[in-house]
């Protein structure tokens, strides 16, 4: 009996200090998280030695631009690409990453061409077919949609502090600051995204740029209505006249007032939204992870001549899904 409440007195004293070491440890990893949250980007980069002119030239690196020259279907995606980069904040140019998925896709297509031809499949057409797609999708499908998941993340924090930037822009003004030294306050009080999009912004203004030109440039990297909308307020102000503070207040109170409607329509299309990203993610992982656990289950099939012709059909259906999804739960607020 001794023994026994030895041993369980022994236990709990391990358990205990087991218990008390991780709430050290994991706690103060939480604390330097957050003190490193607390200061954006752009004054990391500063404190660590960086020059202002290659802080800008870190932050614009995938400012997105209309690639002129380009056709017009393939000028839209680079963009669409490049809006995807800047706002998941990656320091990749969407050259590097072009190049680094055409790399994995290839080197993925001759990894399993020669698997299959390994395992005993005969390397004909529905075979390629196979391999060209899983190549595909786990090389180019997966790191998009994970790419436009951070982009949407981050588009959507930047939406959520815009309005409280705005009432520190608002208090600045009503205590004296004029517009410059509000918008450098915000550059050091406010967390990333925003943070350092200001910090752009006050950068860009010291380097001789019109304050509403790099304001609306700024609104033209996120493509978001309520900077556009802030814009217009500060260039409406500085040609008419009229209290500023008061025009910005009210404009924080209609973005609030919008962002809260816009938040119910999004509770209650939530399901919707969730389905869509279920029905496009799904298929594509299910599709890679059976190919890499029992590649057979595919290439058996491949070698059937009607193959060649459902294994296409499959993927048009597949896109035209995609595709109705996306329009049915883009609800325009």
């Amino acid at each position: 009996m001794q023994d026994a409440l030895i041993r369980i007195l022994l236990l709990s004293a391990i358990f205990a200090s087991i218990f008390m070491v991780s709430q050290v440890v994991v706690g103060s990893a939480w604390r330097r998280r957050a003190e490193t949250g607390a200061v954006n980007l752009r004054l990391r980069m500063i404190r660590e030695g960086g020059s202002r002119e290659d802080v800008v030239a870190r932050l614009r690196k995938n400012t997105p631009r209309d690639f002129a020259g380009w056709p017009p279907m393939i000028a839209t995606r680079l963009q669409q690409l490049q809006r995807m980069l800047m706002g998941s904040a990656l320091p990749l140019s969407p050259s590097q990453i072009v190049v680094a998925m055409g790399g994995l896709f290839l080197l993925l297509c001759v990894l399993l061409l020669l698997g299959a031809r390994a395992g005993g499949f005969p390397l004909n057409f529905g075979v390629l077919q196979m391999t060209v797609s899983v190549a595909f999708a786990a090389a180019v499908a997966l790191p998009l949609l994970a790419i436009n998941f951070i982009s949407q993340r981050r588009r959507k924090r930047i939406e959520e502090q815009f309005p409280i930037a705005l009432d520190v822009f608002v208090r600045a003004l009503r205590s004296g600051h004029p517009i410059a030294s509000a918008i450098d306050l915000l550059t050091t009080e406010m967390e990333d995204p925003i943070g350092s999009e200001f910090g752009l912004v006050s950068d860009e203004v010291a380097y001789g740029a019109e304050l509403s030109e790099a304001l609306e440039d700024m609104a033209e990297r996120w493509d978001l209505d309520d900077m556009r909308m802030f814009v217009v307020s500060l260039s409406v102000q500085s040609e008419t006249g009229g209290n500023l503070a008061e025009i910005l207040q009210n404009l924080s109170e209609v973005i609030r007032a919008r962002s809260s409607l816009y938040m119910k329509v999004r509770a209650l299309s939530s399901e919707g939204r969730m389905t869509g990203w279920m029905l496009t993610v799904l298929p594509i992982l299910t599709f890679v992870g059976l190919f890499l656990v029992n590649p057979r289950f595919y290439l058996d099939v491949a070698k059937d001549p009607i193959f060649v012709i459902g294994f296409p059909m499959l993927i048009v259906i597949y896109l035209i899904g995609f595709i109705m999804i996306r329009r049915m739960v883009d609800l325009k607020v």
